[in-house]
């Protein structure tokens, strides 16, 4: 999926075990690491936590940064973690950018690509070393897997590979079965899940209670050029702002929704 410029893959897992593996392959004691501000929440644990104790600074940066990126870098800069688009608030950092930036300094980039795929997105091709999936979700796409992808340019992969040997992490067979499964099907299922977020975002953002939509693929969004010169879709997930309300009021809308409900995998 990542195309000819990837030269290994490595099946974890879990989301994050692909993203704590693909860490701890580029970096060591002493080492320093740049993280987009808007990165997924246990990625931000395993850096403030695990990291922190290997004795590895972490220092988060603004995710619409782009090029200015280089005043950050110290001697012992050895990745940059980034997210296109953030979780949650889904601004669009310029990752071809960073990475020019990134590799002139002699650090590699490493990319949390699940939200859009490698169908829609080939992070590889715009300068990223190393594209993670958090494949529990579009990849296997039934709710039945927890699963992890790691794809690697010539640059990246040999350190990764030997990580993932020496670390043993690997996925169960089962769970390479049903996610070749979902592969089959994901063109199809992504298809529908863009046209269906389109639809559900421009819907809340008629709404009177909706201060805000947060989705690179409509026209009016913040990150929509960059969207559309790097990417070849969207997938189902977005966000929106609400207006003020009483909690009491948050509380009975969520209490009371039928077609979905609150959670995670």
């Amino acid at each position: 999926l990542e195309g000819p410029q990837c030269a290994g893959v490595g099946l974890v897992p879990s989301g994050l075990s692909a993203i704590s593996t693909a860490l701890l392959s580029v970096l060591k004691a002493g080492d320093h690491v740049l993280v987009c501000d808007n990165v997924y929440r246990p990625t931000r644990n395993f850096c403030n936590g695990l990291l922190t104790r290997y004795g590895v600074e972490t220092t988060y940066f603004d995710p619409l940064i782009g090029a200015d990126i280089a005043s950050l870098f110290r001697p012992n800069t050895r990745a940059v973690m980034v997210e296109a688009p953030g979780s949650q608030s889904f601004e669009m950092p310029d990752v071809p950018a960073i990475a020019a930036i990134a590799h002139a300094r002699g650090a590699l980039v490493i990319d949390d690509n699940t939200w859009a795929t490698p169908l829609y997105r080939r992070a590889l091709e715009q300068g990223v070393d190393i594209s993670i999936q958090a494949a529990t979700k579009y990849i296997g796409g039934h709710s039945d897997i927890m699963f992890g992808t790691i794809s690697a340019n010539a640059t990246a992969w040999p350190a990764l590979a030997e990580t993932i040997r020496l670390l043993g992490v690997c996925a169960g067979p089962d769970d390479v079965f049903l996610a070749l499964r979902g592969l089959r099907t994901l063109a199809v299922r992504l298809a529908h899940h863009q046209q269906s977020a389109i639809d559900m975002a421009q819907w809340l953002a008629a709404r009177s209670e909706v201060a805000r939509v947060l989705h690179p693929a409509l026209a009016g969004d913040p990150g929509h050029a960059i969207w559309k010169r790097d990417f070849t879709g969207a997938s189902g997930l977005f966000s929106i702002v609400l207006k003020p309300a009483p909690q009491a009021a948050v509380d009975a809308l969520l209490d009371t929704v039928k077609l979905f409900g609150m959670g995670y995998s």
